[in-house]
């Protein structure tokens, strides 16, 4: 990379955009980064700025926005929109303001095995990798596994009810921690020769849910087991516990998905790029029991 590159990372205020900004200010000059936000006077943003890291306004929905940010960048992070439904036209936003400003570089936060995976989350993410792939940028896609702190929400209630409750069956969970996401990222945008490539990121290692809840009572000392249920009954129940409908059947259906192979990953892809092995799903879960 050469030393005058600018770096842009998007939703940089969000739970893995700020990791990667993290990240980044430990490999290049803050003064080489530029942080997307939708609004400057995001506490964040502000740290950012004190840091010496450029601040932009980058709001996908916005694409007046979106063309002025990416304006000077060699190398740009897309990170993944939250809003369900309407993902595809955000990203195709980005894109179409990527392409217009000559960046070098996008890299995509994709889905685990986006092309062939069963999650609902993933027709999103397809359509968004066809974008890419009709654009004529420089891509690189960077798929992500599931986070490990997606199961920390079952900590306290299986605390509570000694119960962790899926629809996962024996399916198997490949995890890593969003820091370990964020590290790859980071090697993306920092180092040559990502172009073109396609990494499926998920963690070393992978469990079930009853492993989970095996691990839970381990490391609290009280009994917790994992009550599979079907998927209409499972979203019944965080319907119940207070999760809004659209949520509840993104995780249920999930769930599912993972039931049938959709997130677990043996390729150990994300501990290459990192050069470590990924963070343990044991040490993270304990940590959560810890501090419940």
């Amino acid at each position: 990379m050469a030393d005058s590159s600018r770096l842009f990372v998007t939703g940089s205020t969000g739970g893995l955009g700020r990791l990667v900004i993290r990240e980044l200010l430990k490999r290049v000059p803050a003064g080489s980064i530029v942080a997307g936000v939708r609004s400057t006077r995001h506490d964040v943003a502000r740290q950012f700025a004190a840091q010496g890291v450029e601040v932009r306004v980058a709001d996908y929905t916005r694409p007046d926005t979106l063309s002025a940010a990416f304006e000077g960048i060699d190398r740009l992070l897309l990170i993944s929109s939250s809003a369900m439904g309407g993902r595809t036209a955000q990203h195709g936003n980005a894109i179409e303001a990527a392409k217009a400003a000559g960046v070098g570089l996008l890299a995509y936060t994709s889905l685990l095995h986006a092309d062939a995976s069963p999650l609902g989350l993933g027709e999103e993410h397809r359509r968004t990798e066809a974008l890419l792939k009709a654009s004529g940028l420089p891509i690189v896609l960077l798929r992500h596994g599931w986070y490990t702190e997606n199961h920390l929400a079952s900590v306290p209630p299986a605390l509570q009810y000694g119960a962790v409750l899926g629809s996962a069956g024996e399916g198997r969970f490949s995890t890593a921690t969003r820091a370990d996401f964020a590290e790859a990222a980071a090697v993306v945008l920092t180092t040559d020769g990502h172009a073109g490539r396609v990494y499926e990121l998920a963690g070393d290692e992978s469990y079930t849910l009853a492993d989970l809840a095996a691990a839970i009572a381990a490391a609290s000392g009280r009994p917790v087991v994992y009550k599979d249920m079907p998927k209409a009954d499972f979203k019944g129940a965080l319907v119940g516990m207070g999760l809004p409908e659209d949520v509840a059947e993104l995780v249920a259906d999930s769930d599912a998905a993972a039931s049938t192979g959709g997130l677990e990953d043996n390729g150990r892809q994300l501990s290459a790029l990192i050069g470590r092995p990924t963070t343990p799903w044991r040490q993270t879960v304990e940590q959560a029991v810890a501090a419940t």
